[in-house]
């Protein structure tokens, strides 16, 4: 799978934090599902996993602390 980094700052400095900062597709992240709905969600998958120095140089800086990597992108790179 190629990963790329498609995350895009607005000129607001707006960062889509419900979608993955290297993939763009939605990241699914519990702690976004809160609270977007309101509604508490269980422990995200992502508190528990271990991301790799590699993948974490793929997020561009604006979206770092900011946007998940979606469960996609980690697996793939832990395949690498």
């Amino acid at each position: 799978m190629e990963l790329h980094a498609t995350c895009e700052v607005q000129a607001d400095g707006f960062i889509d934090a419900p979608r993955c900062p290297i993939c763009g597709e939605a990241n699914r992240c519990a702690v976004e599902l809160a609270r977007d709905s309101g509604n508490a969600q269980a422990t995200c998958w992502c508190m528990q996993a271990d991301f790799s120095a590699a993948l974490l140089s793929k997020v561009p800086d604006a979206a770092r602390g900011t946007a998940c990597i979606c469960a996609r992108c980690a697996a793939a790179a832990a395949l690498d």
